[in-house]
């Protein structure tokens, strides 16, 4: 790996405010000239969370009990973290973060197994995330996405799709201008090199502020589209009481593999207009939910790297899912 700064800080992101350059992972190591594309690009946001666990209901205009803890966190960088976790052979991820915080980020997904290219920010902050999780592991979040949505296509480069079989786009990156730009360049890259592409919606609040049909259009041409259950039915223009199994049915007939999440419920698989598999959740004691989609979409893509068939890459992320609400944060 090559990049730019001083020794990765320690202690967390207040540790590493000097750092002002941007990190990067060189694309091409470990290619092999002839080699069968193997690894998995990943395009989105990494942020620092705040978690906070409180067992009683918050109170008002007092003090709460909770048990708060700063990790490393973003949908994007989950997602590759538990793809590396769930054993994908090669995981690259392209972000922006603050220069507070550039290397405990780089560090953690050193760390995680992930190759970094993280553009530092010379004017926003690394994205935080209030995680407020009640009794019920249920989250709430507090979206400040800073540097994150300010990716551009300036910081796009070629060479990320060398030796890739597979590209994910984070939702998130839909949702502002900028960084919409840069994933429609990413996108139209992989298309042009056959490079299979997946989706995660991400934010059913995000999504319907800016239009379902908005995002469509956006995502067109992409083979593998992953929302949770209230994400597709605003994408498939139902009403909130519609069954999970009938959005999918009908996204799937604009995306050629749609996966829908279903927390506890498990996931759904569908193509050609039709559920073809209905997977069941692992069980699991949880503590936080934060990150669980994230995990699911890294799982289930690491075993489509392998050659998973779509049903039993749903297993895989169905597993990765119910590791992760057994601990605080999105990260493996």
């Amino acid at each position: 790996m090559t990049r730019a700064g001083a020794e990765t800080g320690a202690g967390g992101p207040e540790a590493s405010a000097e750092a002002t350059a941007t990190a990067t992972a060189t694309a091409t190591d470990g290619a092999r000239p002839g080699a069968p594309p193997r690894a998995l690009v990943v395009v989105g946001d990494v942020v620092t969370d705040v978690v906070a666990v409180h067992p009683e209901p918050l109170a008002p205009a007092t003090d709460t009990a909770a048990r708060i803890r700063t990790l490393p966190g973003g949908a994007g960088a989950n997602a590759a973290c538990w793809a590396a976790r769930s054993g994908a052979a090669e995981v690259r991820l392209l972000a922006r973060v603050g220069t507070e915080s550039a290397r405990w980020h780089e560090q953690a997904l050193l760390d995680a197994g992930v190759r970094p290219r993280l553009v530092v920010d010379p004017a926003e902050p690394t994205g935080t995330v209030v995680a407020l999780v009640g009794k019920d592991a249920e989250r709430t979040f507090l979206t400040d996405s800073g540097a994150s949505l300010r990716l551009c296509p300036a910081d796009w480069a070629p060479d990320l799709l060398d030796g890739a079989a597979r590209l994910h786009l984070s939702g998130y990156l839909f949702f502002a201008d900028s960084s919409r730009e840069l994933a429609t360049v990413a996108l139209r890259a992989a298309r042009g090199r056959g490079i299979a592409v997946s989706v995660d919606p991400a934010s059913a609040g995000f999504l319907a502020a800016l239009g379902p049909e908005r995002f469509l259009d956006a995502v067109a041409g992409i083979d593998v589209l992953l929302p949770n259950e209230d994400e597709a039915r605003l994408l498939a223009g139902l009403p909130e009481r519609a069954g999970a199994a009938r959005a999918a049915a009908e996204l799937s007939r604009r995306v050629p593999l749609v996966v829908v999440t279903r927390g506890a419920a498990g996931a759904l698989v569908a193509e050609g207009g039709r559920v073809t598999a209905e997977v069941a959740a692992e069980t699991a004691r949880a503590v936080d939910s934060t990150g669980a989609g994230d995990a699911f979409t890294g799982g289930f893509l690491a075993a489509l790297l392998a050659g998973a068939a779509p049903a039993r890459a749903a297993g895989a992320g169905c597993r990765a899912a119910a590791l992760a609400v057994t601990r605080l944060g999105g990260r493996p």
